[in-house]
């Protein structure tokens, strides 16, 4: 069945950065994935988590820095980051922000995402 999504559904997280999930737990209650757009202002960042998805990471304006255990890799505009389910992750963005779209396998939740601290 085809269905039209109006609007995302704001996400809460600290520091600044937004996420609006389109498709997903929170918006569409679709468990098997989560389509999110997410806007980081310059130098934000969040603690390391280790996700129990994949998440694809397709980067708008600005840099995304993804630390993980074989280094530190920028993604800039135009591409794309892939994190498998179990790596070992730290996101935060470039000196001019960032803006991105994420997508989750299965879909992104709290419970699932493992952030350290949490």
């Amino acid at each position: 069945m085809v269905r039209k999504i109006d609007s995302a559904t704001r996400i809460p997280v600290p520091g600044g950065k937004t996420i609006d999930e389109y498709v997903g737990l929170a918006n569409s209650g679709d468990p098997r994935i989560s389509i999110a757009y997410m806007k980081a202002p310059a130098g934000w960042d969040e603690p390391a988590q280790t996700p129990e998805f994949a998440e694809y990471t397709l980067v708008l304006k600005g840099t995304v820095i993804v630390e993980h255990d074989e280094g530190t890799t920028e993604v800039g505009v135009g591409q794309a980051f892939v994190c498998e389910p179990g790596e070992r992750i730290r996101y935060s963005a470039g000196p001019d922000g960032a803006e991105y779209v994420a997508v989750c396998l299965p879909a992104f939740s709290p419970e699932t995402v493992n952030r350290e601290g949490e």
